[in-house]
């Protein structure tokens, strides 16, 4: 990739009508993405289109394109800026001290550095004994409790959030209140003022976490980032709380989608889920083609370009924005043959799941560990699980956020 000012290879000016973005999905085909996103890959993969914010800006929707454009400086993660392609229409929204992920280069890098350690994928596999203890009091649970219930509820959003809470030193009995308040955050419904009281009382409350963490520290993430970061003047106890808000919000609601969309998607294609029974050793790659196959962030991979950058034979100019299609990227035919086709031997090494570059999700590894150990001890634990209703009427995520997964998925045994 190299700068440019020449126009050759440029997109042609989209005139006054480029398409609206995102698509709707096809009807009765919940685990797909929209079939005209294929078509965009295909034949236009820096296709111009409308946002329902009213701007205007590139999909990417090709799979080295995608991670040309997550892995190049040049495109900036800065939702400051005033052309930042956004979902809503609303003013520039001001960035919050402490919001890692809409940082650049040096800054970005040393908020990472911070938080490295409690991310690895060693420390992911010291978690396993624990995530799978909380697991199995979940399961216990609805066991004593028998079915019909709502696996979501029952046993999706409190894993990863139970775990995360640990792992900031958020009191368990708190995760309820983020639960609520982030599901204001991310269902489409709700309004600017809602969304704003929500997002307050998280930080409010955290915010109240960390002072207590002050005078009670723990073995915990806050209370190492108050004794490495904020003692010696690197933090604000502000910028602590919006780190753990971050964390709290990235961490439980994704994995819990993935957690629920996984169980389904396992469910309705019941000779994958025999083969992962007879072979145990097959769970590792059958969560990446999970992550792959049902990608939860589909939108939210938003850059704008800094200069202009030249991506195989077509030029983005400096002020566009980008949008990263991470779902079609991991259906792209020139990665993953037959892409559609869900397969737990495919070695799907590669995928887009986290992102790619220096902002990929740095709690992959824990991620990967939560979905790995529920999957394994639900299939075990509940040999007769299945759906309580029928496919067609378990309701999906699909919003302005570009989360996608199962919403509810009433489950029996």
């Amino acid at each position: 990739m190299t700068d440019t000012t020449d126009t050759a290879g440029a997109l042609p000016d989209p005139g006054a009508g480029p398409p609206a973005f995102p698509q709707e999905k096809a009807p009765g085909c919940p685990f797909d993405p929209p079939p005209g996103y294929r078509r965009l890959q295909a034949e236009d993969p820096f296709a111009a289109v409308t946002l329902p914010s009213g701007q205007r800006a590139r999909v990417v929707t090709r799979h080295r394109d995608v991670r040309a454009v997550l892995d190049d400086p040049r495109f900036s993660a800065d939702s400051s800026h005033p052309d930042f392609p956004r979902m809503f229409p609303r003013p520039v929204p001001q960035v919050l001290k402490g919001t890692f992920p809409r940082l650049d280069g040096a800054e970005h890098l040393r908020y990472r550095r911070m938080l490295a350690r409690d991310f690895t994928g060693r420390r992911a596999e010291e978690l396993r004994s624990r995530i799978e203890r909380i697991v199995d009091a979940r399961l216990n649970a609805m066991e004593e409790r028998g079915g019909p219930i709502d696996l979501m509820e029952a046993l999706a959003y409190p894993v990863p959030s139970t775990v995360v809470c640990e792992l900031l030193g958020v009191p368990p009995e708190d995760s309820p209140l983020f639960e609520s308040r982030t599901r204001v955050l991310i269902n489409g419904r709700s309004g600017p003022e809602e969304m704003a009281r929500a997002k307050d009382d998280i930080i409010r409350h955290l915010e109240g976490v960390v002072e207590t963490k002050e005078k009670q520290p723990g073995d915990d993430l806050i209370s190492r980032l108050l004794a490495e970061q904020v003692a010696p003047g690197l933090l604000d106890r502000a910028e602590v709380a919006v780190i753990a808000w971050l964390l709290l919000a990235a961490g439980h609601h994704t994995t819990a989608t993935m957690i629920g969309t996984g169980t389904m998607l396992l469910l309705e294609n019941p000779e994958q889920l025999a083969l992962l029974r007879a072979d145990p050793a097959l769970l590792p790659g059958a969560v990446e083609e999970l992550l792959r196959h049902q990608t939860a962030m589909q939108i939210g991979m938003n850059r704008i370009a800094t200069a202009d950058v030249t991506l195989g034979e077509r030029t983005v100019r400096a002020g566009e924005g980008v949008v990263c299609q991470l779902a079609t990227a991991n259906r792209d035919p020139d990665v993953f043959p037959d892409p559609d086709r869900f397969d737990v031997t495919r070695t799907a090494r590669g995928q887009l799941a986290f992102g790619h570059g220096p902002h990929q999700c740095p709690g992959q590894s824990l991620a990967r560990v939560e979905l790995q150990v529920t999957l394994e001890r639900l299939f075990t634990r509940l040999p007769g699980l299945r759906l309580a209703v029928p496919a067609a009427d378990v309701p999906f995520w699909h919003h302005l956020f570009g989360i996608h997964g199962v919403k509810e998925l009433p489950v029996t045994w």
